[in-house]
């Protein structure tokens, strides 16, 4: 490491504002739920409406949307694992993630408003959207998104205080969903709807935000795993670089590690369908009537996203507390079997939104403890790997974590797009006007709601034999004396 990189990182501008080897509030506030929320909050509008901005405002050709979807998630599943091994192999006074955080307050801002510019009409036009939405997926959001993956497991060995910062990390990202689903669509709905203008100025702003808060998490983080082995390679006992393929072999022959893999790839997929969807089920399925206007669909998307979040908030002030006395195994399998109740409530309503909002409200309350608690889990996973190979894993199974989070809305909105139009879809018809087709309702009724539910299902069975936590206590304690040596 040269002098001056060093320089920069003891400067000002790139040292960190946590000194505490314990994690404290400021830390938890700014570092984990203030920041990831300003960067992952295009992400959290994009999933709520970036489809139906595709189809309905920009009149995208949904073969053109089908196909560069499902090529865009080879580029992001490549970008994710080759920003997972370059952080693997950062050494820096900042840490392995942090200075990647620090790049992604330009990257990630800059490139959330590329697909609102659109200068071009005709072939033009799905070139430019093709590179402005592979520059977000495949490049921005890869490389923050990895690397605020890379956190939790880094940031500390206490259990505990690691599934806190689990925790808030994923309240930031549901609270992006939320914003993105509650406030997002009234807006489209009565102030911004095909205007051009519109759009990017309101994104600009959400862009602005996004470079202030990343900063913002870059200040108030510290990486505590990371500096044990800093401090060993700083005199002169520095560990080879561990390759790709030891990195492999050690998470592919732990059958915890593939049993959560497997939990979260069914759980964020699903949700990828739901998130997907809602729009189309607001606009197509649910009877707007309720709100006096057969044309009121962003209020009936913001009614359930609203009585969907409310539960989510009032279960994370509980689900750390219920984990630490019962274990995460215990909570989430609860959880999931809430969630399926809750899917059949809704999925047997119709078009009832009274029935379909106490669905929706159970499903994403049987939910909670899975969203939050899984970085947590996953860090418990990479810990149980170190004590049994004695490599850390962080960069390779955070990289993988995120590539299927970043790839399951465009490889979902890819299959749901060529499901609408196998369908029929009606790209043209009018809400209060004109009706979609029987088969288009239906495909829409079975993204949103029963393509999670068959799924969480699963997801109860998966988790019922991760047993990772059972002697995962003894193991720290033993990974600890063995670096203390």
């Amino acid at each position: 490491m040269s002098n001056t990189k060093s320089d920069f990182w003891r400067s000002p501008l790139g040292s960190s504002f946590i000194k505490s080897d314990d994690v404290r509030l400021p830390e938890i506030l700014f570092g984990y739920l203030v920041g990831p929320f300003g960067a992952l909050l295009s992400s959290g509008i994009f999933t709520s409406i970036l489809q139906n901005y595709f189809t309905d405002v920009l009149k995208l050709d949904l073969r053109f949307l089908t196909v560069l979807q499902l090529v865009s998630t080879i580029l992001i599943v490549i970008a994710n694992l080759v920003v997972g091994q370059l952080i693997e192999r950062t050494k820096a006074l900042a840490g392995k993630a942090r200075p990647w955080i620090l790049l992604s307050a330009l990257t990630l801002s800059i490139a959330s408003v590329l697909m609102f510019i659109v200068p071009f009409e005709g072939i033009a036009k799905f070139v430019w959207i093709a590179i402005a939405y592979n520059l977000y997926y495949a490049v921005a959001y890869p490389i923050y998104n990895t690397a605020n993956s890379t956190l939790v497991p880094v940031s500390t060995r206490n259990s505990q205080q690691r599934g806190t910062l689990a925790s808030m990390t994923n309240i930031a990202g549901l609270g992006t969903m939320g914003a993105g689903s509650m406030v997002f669509p009234i807006l489209v709905s009565f102030a911004l709807k095909d205007n051009q203008g519109l759009w990017f100025l309101t994104m600009l702003v959400v862009a602005i935000f996004t470079a202030l808060t990343v900063f913002l998490q870059f200040k108030f983080t510290r990486e505590r795993v990371t500096e044990e082995s800093f401090g060993r390679e700083t005199t002169g006992e520095e560990k080879k670089s561990v390759s790709l393929k030891e990195q492999l072999n050690a998470v592919t022959s732990e059958k915890y590690w593939w049993i959560i893999f497997a939990f979260y790839l069914l759980f964020q997929f699903s949700g990828a369908f739901k998130n997907g969807s809602m729009s189309y089920f607001c606009k197509w399925v649910i009877d707007n009537s309720f709100f006096g206007s057969a044309d009121a669909w962003g209020a009936s998307q913001s009614l359930l996203a609203i009585l969907g979040a409310v539960p989510m908030a009032i279960a994370a002030v509980f689900v750390a507390p219920l984990c630490n006395k019962f274990s995460k195994r215990a909570v989430t399998f609860v959880g999931m079997i809430i969630g399926v109740a809750g899917g059949v409530i809704a999925g047997l309503s119709g078009s009832n939104i009274i029935g379909i909002a106490i669905g929706v409200a159970l499903k994403c309350l049987g939910s909670s403890p899975a969203c939050y608690m899984i970085l947590a889990m996953l860090a418990d996973v990479i810990d149980h790997i170190e004590f049994r190979s004695g490599i850390r894993t962080d960069g390779l199974t955070m990289s993988i974590y995120s590539s299927l989070m970043v790839a399951a809305t465009p490889i979902c909105n890819a299959i749901f797009s060529a499901m609408l139009n196998t369908a029929g879809y009606d790209q043209n018809a009018i809400v209060g006007e004109t009706m979609q087709s029987a088969a288009a309702r239906s495909t829409i009724s079975i993204s949103y709601i029963w393509i999670e539910t068959v799924c969480y299902a699963i997801c109860a069975v998966l988790i019922l034999i991760w047993g990772v936590e059972k002697n995962l206590p003894a193991e720290q304690k033993a990974i600890r004396e063995r670096n203390a040596n």
